[in-house]
């Protein structure tokens, strides 16, 4: 995600903080100057902020560690105003285990909260005491923040945790397309009645009303572009036409081949024809400022990339390329380059298959 920083490496995952987030710290720290002008209060607004979105990242690691559990990787987890997101290379196949994952996250809350509620009661504190997540002491706004985070991601609407939870119950007993389609319509009905509320003085409402209609639009756009690609191998979506560049080649070649047409990635062969490496674009303009239009392609390209065979199939591997730092990414077939699937290619491939429903339903 663009505007982020990382942050920290923890359990092999990258976590991110995105500028948004501190512009949030920032305005947080400025509202307890101006209403108290006391720095104290000032480090204890941060503080809070800063503890609460611990929280955030142990719910979103909730995920992630699951979700390795059953082979699937998390790419990276970034810091938002809004909360914590975690990026799963996919979704679980099976209702079950997307079930676990969904609530993996609101549970490490659960855990929390019930911790820090034993610490509170073992100190002292009781019910008759202020609490809320605004008011209180700090350790009672923490718990009580914990409690909201669950309730809040239990909403049956995506992109919460309840909208994965119920589409994976529908799951269960209806198609996954059909599920996410039914459990994002209910999504949008709770948008909808989120945004009438917010009309009676509550603007909050609106901008969660906003999220979560685009958050199930998004979802339910993703679950018809997978169904779409069942099955289609990545040979009926890979560009069989490109260029290639050698190892023994400069960037000045490299520029030729980029201003003469569209291909943006180029694949770098050695003089066997086996494959090398890539030459991204965005690397090529970073070297070309560092070393020159005479500097040796080989010591600038990607030696490490992934790549795909023509015979596997198509939805898995676009999460790799969504997942990879490449535009484009090389398909391999027995040691030797056959092609480069692109999302703009595979994006054709779901145009040209929606074309073909529409005249097929139009006979």
């Amino acid at each position: 995600m663009t505007w982020s920083w990382k942050l920290a490496r923890i359990a092999g995952i990258d976590v991110y903080i995105h500028a948004t987030f501190l512009m949030l710290v920032g305005w947080i720290g400025l509202l307890h100057w101006n209403e108290s002008r006391s720095v104290s209060a000032v480090v204890e607004g941060v503080g809070y902020i800063l503890a609460l979105f611990g929280c955030v990242v142990a719910h979103e690691y909730g995920h992630a560690l699951t979700a390795r559990r059953y082979g699937i990787r998390t790419l990276d987890i970034t810091l938002l105003p809004i909360g914590g997101l975690a990026r799963l290379e996919r979704m679980p196949d099976k209702p079950a285990q997307e079930l676990t994952v969904a609530l993996a996250g609101p549970a490490v809350n659960v855990v929390i909260a019930s911790v820090l509620y034993g610490w509170l009661v073992a100190t002292g504190w009781h019910d008759g005491e202020t609490l809320g997540i605004t008011t209180g002491g700090l350790v009672p706004r923490i718990m009580a923040a914990n409690v909201f985070l669950v309730a809040f991601n239990l909403l049956p609407a995506f992109p919460m945790d309840g909208g994965r939870a119920l589409r994976a119950l529908l799951a269960t007993r209806m198609p996954y397309a059909e599920a996410t389609r039914l459990a994002a319509s209910i999504g949008q009905g709770m948008a909808m009645l989120f945004g009438f509320l917010g009309l009676f003085g509550n603007p909050v409402l609106i901008f969660i009303a906003l999220f979560v209609w685009i958050g199930a639009g998004q979802e339910a756009s993703m679950v018809e572009v997978k169904s779409a690609l069942a099955g289609v191998p990545v040979r009926s979506a890979m560009l069989t036409q490109f260029r290639t560049l050698s190892v023994d080649q400069t960037l000045g070649d490299a520029v030729d081949l980029l201003l003469a047409g569209s291909q943006q990635d180029f694949p770098i062969i050695t003089g066997s024809g086996a494959l090398a490496g890539t030459l991204s674009r965005a690397d090529l303009m970073a070297a070309l400022g560092a070393a020159g239009r005479d500097a040796s392609l080989g010591a600038h390209m990607q030696r490490s990339t992934a790549t795909a065979d023509p015979d596997e199939a198509l939805e898995p591997v676009l999460a790799r390329l969504q997942g990879s730092a490449s535009r484009a990414l090389p398909v391999v077939a027995g040691g030797t380059l056959v092609g480069l699937l692109t999302l703009e290619n595979v994006g054709e491939l779901l145009m040209v298959q929606a074309s073909e429903r529409r005249r097929s339903l139009a006979r």
